[in-house]
């Protein structure tokens, strides 16, 4: 019998939780779904295996909805999550020395997780912002206009 772990036993908990506030109907997946991301940080094989049994919905099919959003991950994240734009008009208007900025800030060689576990830097094709680029997000927060000297003043506003 396998150990549960502290960390299954928060998955197993955002589940329930999740489940109690949208109802455990297959047509709430995806508002099930991104509570427990939010609320863990990703989506844990442990969360996945709870929803499957509680909606009768395959893994499968749970694996498929969670890799097609890009809000949520089955990976686990830094405690801040930086999306960067690399869309052509971000990429036009000095992206490429912005994305190179934080990857030297965060101490990356290209996108991930830090080892410190703080940060997570992915890539995305848009932000929705395209007049004010370069542009990235950390968590919920739209950095626009970015400048390479900004990059370290915005990253130290996050502990």
């Amino acid at each position: 019998m396998p150990v549960e772990t502290k960390e299954t036993q928060a998955a197993v908990q955002a589940v329930k939780m999740a489940i109690e506030k949208y109802g455990p109907n297959r047509e709430e997946l995806i508002p099930i779904l991104n509570h427990i991301n939010q609320d863990i940080g990703y989506l844990p094989q442990e969360s996945l295996d709870e929803i499957s049994v509680l909606l009768k919905v395959p893994k499968s099919q749970l694996i498929s909805v969670a890799s097609f959003y890009q809000m949520l991950s089955t990976k686990k994240r830094g405690k801040h999550v930086i999306k960067f734009c690399e869309s052509a008009p971000c990429h036009v208007v000095g992206g490429r020395e912005i994305i190179q900025t934080l990857k030297n800030e965060l101490n990356l060689v290209t996108c991930g997780t830090t080892s410190d576990e703080k940060w997570t830097l992915e890539m995305t094709s848009c932000l929705g912002v395209c007049a004010v680029g370069p542009v990235f997000m950390v968590d919920d927060d739209i950095y626009g206009n970015v400048t390479t000297e900004q990059v370290p003043q915005i990253l130290s506003r996050y502990s």
